[in-house]
């Protein structure tokens, strides 16, 4: 972690809206790009450094190999493949294991030594499998979890409300997918709780959270309908939570991170907590005082992911 260095696995979308991001925010020193097709990532390389000129700062930009990340501080991989008609979801799930045991062997063949964070989906599952085949500690593998459906449902509060989405803490734990949910009893609007909220502004009222919640959780799904995949918003979600480790910000954000007890749910799964994000990766998790409503939901979110992992062959 003497230089800020990120390593891209996978220049699709994603991977490429992270860099994209990464470079107009200046957010690191110095960036390489993996890809299986290598003139792909060379090309997207070659785009990247001819906007140096109007960037934040100076950067290094390149293509490069796995041997590239044994001096790297951050290793992202959002390398996968998309379902084959007529494949089952644990087939699916098979085989993007499959692809990232390889890719996190490579990184670590190298004396990669930093954090990995995985962006490909399913997140909590691919990110659990990362973190044991690379035989890291749990607070230096952490996936992008519940960051971008957490910005979601602050941007949907703020337009609800009229107020800037900066100011609107609250966060979506469980499985980044369909048994996610919103931590209800957890929401502010800068220091004031949501239900005080609803009890003061005409804008909003108990009946729309359900409704925001339901925005949230089809959020992707509609733009999936409409432009084919989502990318922009993750590329900077994962721009923020690489700010908080290079920068040593100890800042919470909601990640897929261990478990390991903290919550009253599966303890050996991956999955969308919030959690202090250093230099060091995961400080700790921030344990919440859930309800009882929250807690049944989190237990069947975690089973949901553990039950997954059971069915794998990978």
């Amino acid at each position: 972690m003497e230089k800020n260095k990120v390593v891209i696995v996978g220049t699709g979308f994603v991977g490429m809206s992270y860099a994209y991001a990464l470079v107009n925010q200046g957010a690191v020193e110095e960036l390489t790009l993996i890809d299986i097709d290598k003139d792909k990532a060379e090309g997207e390389a070659m785009d990247l450094n001819h906007g140096l000129a109007f960037a934040p700062r100076k950067m290094s930009i390149r293509a490069g190999d796995y041997t590239d990340c044994k001096d790297a501080g951050l290793v992202v991989i959002t390398a996968g493949v998309n379902q084959k008609p007529g494949e089952t979801r644990i087939d699916l799930l098979n085989r993007n294991a499959a692809i990232m045991k390889s890719v996190v062997r490579n990184v670590m063949d190298s004396g990669f030594a930093g954090i990995i964070l995985v962006a490909s989906n399913p997140v909590d599952i691919l990110t659990y499998v990362a973190w044991k085949e690379s035989g890291l500690p749990t607070s230096r593998v952490i996936g992008s979890g519940t960051s971008l459906d957490t910005a979601r449902l602050r941007y949907e509060i703020s337009k609800q409300i009229s107020i800037d989405v900066r100011n609107i803490h609250a966060y979506i734990l469980g499985e980044h997918g369909d048994s996610e949910f919103v931590c209800w009893s957890n929401a502010y609007v800068g220091a004031k709780p949501i239900a005080d909220v609803i009890e003061s502004m005409d804008q909003i009222s108990f009946s729309d959270l359900d409704r925001i919640y339901q925005n949230v959780k089809g959020a992707a799904y509609e733009i999936i309908k409409r432009k084919k995949a989502t990318y922009y918003g993750v590329g900077m979600a994962l721009v923020r939570i690489t700010q908080a480790i290079f920068n040593n910000e100890n800042r919470i954000m909601p990640i897929s991170v261990y478990n390991g007890c903290v919550y009253d749910c599966d303890c050996d799964v991956y999955i969308g907590l919030p959690a202090v994000l250093n230099r060091e990766g995961v400080h700790h998790v921030v344990k919440l005082k859930l309800n009882e409503e929250e807690t049944l939901k989190l237990k069947n979110s975690s089973g949901i992911l553990r039950n997954l992992l059971n069915q794998m062959t990978i």
